[in-house]
């Protein structure tokens, strides 16, 4: 009985094989008679062997590059640029003159590891010697005569007066958009690619400055010259209308490596001390108190043209000793930077930071500087003749 059991399970899967060989054969069969009968012939698309075929019209197209993992990124070649210059977050904001006394955070360079041949120091990338190690330093003497031959064959020779104003008419507002802001961290390093950038379409580019950079216009104006070869051939305030040059190649554009983030802030002495030098901790005390109560001599607006600044320091150091500038609404940063400059700039003695106030001192021995302390509304930038000329108007001082 087991036995016939299992001989009737094996017998239906011979029979289906059976069945299905015989349906193949009798469809090969029959496809092979009806093609013989009506002479059919199939499509190229159909036939296995396409003799007649069209050619791909994508196989000259430009194929797309392979997927590369994100570990095979690290092995790119270090960028090489050489431009006579130590690269810096901020041209116009930190001075190489001045050196900090410490690092919030490890030598980590910003332009992302092993990308740039230069070594950064915590505060920039010297371009004397690629692996220097310390942030103390010397610059190079060459370094300043190589920029000015440079700048020279980029410039050519002057512009011309209708030149010139053919120019500045191109940027104005209603004739172009085109426009690069200066804000509050200045001229920074990645605003120089931008401005190559815009004279790639354009001879001249317009560049508005607002913030705590306007308080010293003659650097940021200095500083755009020196670090990009270009010529200002107009200042309004602090919109200023930068020339590339007449033998700019911008095929031959200087290489600009680009800083990824923004690196931490050195560690710098101290702005206030506890007491001023020449006065008791009583008459420090005294001095702070009595700088908070005067009156204010102006209320500075949040990111905007502080040109007339220090000349109005300077007037008001003629009848009063202490002067106070109202901060509202700033950041604690902005107006730090701001009394550094002033410090600089008129000069004075920084008082205190408090209550959002910068109060400065002009000393005992005050002595108004030999370049006058009225506000200058015109100045040139070329020769005596004119042709090319700042007008840095007072009627922005409004803005303050």
């Amino acid at each position: 009985m087991i036995l016939t059991r299992l001989t009737r399970q094996k017998q239906p899967p011979l029979a289906i094989t059976a069945t299905l060989l015989t349906r193949h054969l009798s469809t090969s069969a029959s496809s092979s008679k009806l093609r013989d009968h009506y002479s059919f012939q199939p499509p190229p698309s159909l036939s296995p062997n396409p003799q007649n075929t069209t050619p791909n019209p994508n196989l000259n197209k430009k194929q797309k590059p392979k997927y590369r993992p994100a570990s095979s990124l690290d092995r790119i070649k270090p960028t090489h640029s050489d431009l006579a210059f130590d690269f810096r977050f901020s041209y116009t904001e930190s001075s190489p003159t001045v050196r900090p006394i410490g690092l919030r955070e490890p030598k980590y360079s910003p332009f992302g590891p092993g990308r740039l041949d230069r070594e950064w120091t915590g505060v920039c990338a010297p371009a004397v010697d690629p692996k220097v190690k310390s942030v103390d330093g010397s610059e190079d003497p060459k370094l300043e005569e190589k920029r000015r031959l440079l700048r020279e064959r980029i410039q050519g020779t002057p512009l011309i007066e209708a030149e010139r104003k053919i120019l500045v008419g191109k940027c104005q507002r209603n004739k172009t958009k085109r426009q690069i802001n200066l804000g509050r961290d200045g001229l920074t390093h990645n605003m120089l690619n931008d401005i190559h950038n815009h004279w790639t379409y354009a001879e001249a580019v317009r560049i508005k400055c607002l913030g705590v950079p306007t308080v010293d216009m003659k650097n940021v104006c200095t500083q755009l010259e020196d670090k990009t070869f270009g010529k200002i051939i107009q200042r309004h305030g602090g919109t200023l209308i930068l020339y590339r040059g007449r033998n700019y190649n911008r095929k031959k554009r200087p290489v600009i490596p680009l800083m990824l983030w923004k690196p931490h802030e050195p560690v710098y002495p101290r702005l206030i001390k506890t007491t001023i030098d020449g006065l008791s901790i009583e008459e420090t005390k005294e001095m702070r108190k009595r700088g908070l109560a005067v009156p204010v001599l102006t209320k500075l607006a949040k990111n905007g043209y502080y040109g007339s600044l220090v000349p109005m320091v300077r007037d008001a150091f003629l009848v009063s000793e202490l002067v106070r500038i109202d901060c509202t609404g700033l950041e604690r940063s902005d107006y730090k930077k701001i009394g550094c400059k002033l410090r600089d700039l008129v000069p004075c003695i920084l008082v205190t930071f408090d209550k959002e106030q910068v109060v400065v001192w002009r000393g005992r021995d005050y002595k108004p500087p030999d370049d006058g302390h009225f506000f200058s509304n015109r100045e040139f930038f070329d020769e005596p003749s004119g042709d090319v000329e700042r007008c840095d108007s007072s009627d922005e001082s409004n803005d303050q």
